[in-house]
């Protein structure tokens, strides 16, 4: 009994895993430094959403809110939107690193798989926050009334980048049930649009239909931008559980991923 207990008791190899996971991130987000114009051309579908959508709506009044201007309440679903449309399609990049052999060498390092799935998972969580910068940019410009107050802010980053990381393994996931990139592209598409609206990140979950907001209240992007409202734009949230559920939705997605990710090299 002791020995397994002096292993638990050791640092060491969480040291080493978190190593691992900061390499993996640090690999991801090079490449994203080498092509920044993605960044610009992911921000067109989230702004045209809010310059065109929300402006609109908010004219029409078409959309109960409240006392909240229909606007701020679009804003943190749109953000939450950008940041899905962003990591829901990583699959297509594990594929690609398995037909260029980068993924068999990297499976053959003693690197755990659970390591690269959550470096990938969390890259995709700092892609998606410097997409949101973008979104809460153009966001303020257009007079959503967004907070500053530090700790929220880094709150609204906390909840992207777990709400990006389920979606990314998510994405993992897929691509190791299906295998292909045509396949994945395709179910990728069949399911962002019903995951979008199927939450509440256009409107209030007190409009849907019944069987749609109990698909609502089991998706964890409704949960997302529950947190970034009640964050960014001061609405009655539930932050405990919207954290709650996100962060347990990742952890189990990164597991299911790492589980399946031998099958892509098999």
């Amino acid at each position: 009994m002791s020995a397994p207990l002096a292993a638990w008791a050791d640092p060491a190899p969480v040291r080493r895993l978190l190593s691992r996971v900061g390499t993996m991130c640090l690999v991801e987000l090079q490449k994203l430094r080498r092509d920044r114009s993605e960044l610009i051309t992911r921000a067109i579908q989230p702004a045209l959403w809010l310059l065109i959508f929300g402006e609109t709506f908010t004219r029409l009044r078409a959309i109960p809110t409240g006392d909240t201007p229909y606007l701020d309440f679009l804003a943190p679903g749109i953000l939450a939107q950008s940041a899905l449309f962003i990591a829901i399609f990583y699959g297509i990049q594990i594929i690609w690193e398995r037909d260029a052999g980068v993924l068999g060498k990297l499976l053959v390092t003693p690197t755990p798989r659970a390591a690269l799935v959550t470096g990938k998972a969390f890259a995709a969580g700092v892609r998606a926050f410097v997409q949101a910068v973008i979104v809460m940019v153009l966001a303020a410009i257009l007079g959503v009334d967004l907070t500053a107050n530090p700790l929220k802010l880094l709150g609204a980053a906390l909840a992207v980048v777990l709400g990006s990381a389920f979606f990314c393994c998510l994405s993992i996931v897929i691509a190791g049930l299906v295998l292909s990139r045509e396949r994945l592209m395709g179910i990728g598409q069949a399911i962002t649009m019903p995951l979008f609206f199927g939450s509440n990140a256009l409107y209030p979950v007190d409009l849907m239909p019944g069987w749609l907001r109990e698909l609502s209240h089991v998706n964890p992007l409704s949960d997302e931008v529950d947190a970034l409202r009640g964050l960014l734009i001061g609405t009655p949230s539930h932050l405990r559980l919207d954290f709650g559920v996100l962060a347990v939705a990742a952890a189990i997605a990164i597991s299911v991923a790492s589980a399946l990710l031998g099958r892509l090299v098999r």
